[in-house]
């Protein structure tokens, strides 16, 4: 009786396997020729969502820190403007083709008073640029005559250097101010003579091919880490530009300047 109620049980089990196997192969198929749904697009309609074949981002060593003793070191795919050792990557603006007349010393370069700016050999379009400063330690002056510099991406407006550690000014002449225009979001400086930071993004303006501005040059700044100014459209018609430091008769030291040319997503142009 056992093994008649095991066959019977192993004769139902495979007869259900059966059946199941000649269902499965009854479902319709799509009509010969047909194709498959697309996968859904990422934005700007270009690259499918979660395609293998979408080009890959460069691979760049991030920069470290500074100290108030040594600066930090640059991405690896940074443009070094100043390393700590000469101004090679410099020239004087008034004497154009001759040496950049700043003093270098213990990896940092200071303003010669009386000398005039000095401007970058290159010229950049979209860029990110790192710089650090110093205002003298020992304070000298008031107002716009203590520790005043000024970072400029020709073409467009300064962006101001000042010591502005309880030191009062007007509002779109303080440190980190776009000169003249914009004072910054936060007053973020540090005390004389220690070292601060500016991280800037400058987007260049973009032109249609009717040569008519589409968008404005923008700045982002951050001073000391704090953000600054956000997207901030400036004017100014150069795409391609130079940097220069101010000589407004204040001995202000500089180091560590780097520039990283940008593009957009997958290699394109930043827009």
């Amino acid at each position: 009786m056992l093994k008649f109620t095991a066959f019977l049980l192993w004769t139902s089990f495979t007869l259900g396997a059966l059946i199941s196997l000649l269902q499965a192969d009854e479902t319709p198929k799509a009509p010969t020729g047909a194709q498959a749904m697309p996968k859904p697009m990422t934005p700007g309609g270009k690259w499918p969502k979660g395609s293998m074949e979408r080009p890959r981002p460069v691979v760049v060593s991030p920069s470290t820190s500074s100290a108030p003793e040594s600066a930090g070191q640059p991405p690896s795919d940074a443009i070094v403007l100043f390393g700590g050792n000469d101004l090679d990557q410099w020239e004087s603006q008034k004497n154009k083709d001759t040496p950049a007349p700043w003093k270098v010393e213990n990896g940092w370069f200071q303003i010669v008073p009386g000398t005039g700016a000095i401007v970058t050999k290159q010229k950049f379009a979209d860029m990110q640029i790192h710089v650090e400063w110093a205002t003298p330690a020992e304070v000298n002056g008031n107002s716009q005559g203590r520790g005043n510099s000024g970072f400029f991406i020709d073409g467009h407006p300064e962006i101001q250097v000042l010591d502005s550690f309880d030191n009062d000014t007007y509002p779109d002449g303080q440190a980190a101010a776009v000169y003249n225009n914009y004072p910054p979001l936060v007053n973020a400086s540090r005390g004389p003579g220690q070292w601060q930071t500016y991280d800037i993004i400058y987007e260049a303006p973009y032109f249609g091919p009717d040569k008519q501005m589409i968008r404005p040059a923008r700045y982002t700044v951050f001073h000391n880490g704090i953000l600054a100014h956000h997207a901030l459209e400036v004017s100014g018609t150069a795409v391609e530009c130079s940097i220069s430091l101010q000589d407004h008769g204040n001995p202000i030291r500089y180091r560590n300047l780097w520039v990283r040319p940008l593009k957009g997503y997958d290699g394109e142009p930043l827009r």
